[in-house]
């Protein structure tokens, strides 16, 4: 099952006093999520996707409990390091943490996609 991750950083001076929008989409099953957040930086509000993600598939696994899950999103450093390809910053830890714990609990690969080919962005004006 196709599923993706991206975040949308916002103005400074935004109503919502927020800094992103994070979001998610599983296509297959016409799931869409979009919602405020608050992060540091655009690494931070990515990672904040992806794991909202993960954390919608390990709170409703009876729709899930029989697919083997891909993953994508369009920030490089995000997919490296869950990938065990870049080393995060220690910031991150506890965020990585949480990814790696659902990467062992479940089979999902995690890859790169353009910024243009990512459903997320497609239904942000929705």
């Amino acid at each position: 099952m196709d599923c993706y991750f991206g975040s949308y950083e916002l103005p400074q001076d935004n109503q919502l006093d927020k800094s992103a929008v994070v979001m998610f989409t599983i296509p297959e099953l016409g799931i869409k999520f979009k919602a405020p957040f608050d992060g540091i930086d655009h690494d931070h509000n990515d990672f904040a996707s992806l794991l909202a993600l993960l954390e919608f598939i390990d709170s409703n696994q009876k729709y899930f409990s029989n697919h083997t899950y891909q993953i994508f999103g369009n920030n490089h450093k995000i997919i490296n390091q869950v990938n065990l390809r870049e080393q995060p910053p220690m910031k991150y830890t506890p965020l990585m943490e949480k990814a790696m714990g659902y990467r062992k609990k479940y089979r999902f690969s995690l890859q790169w996609i353009k910024p243009d080919e990512n459903p997320v962005f497609k239904s942000l004006f929705d």
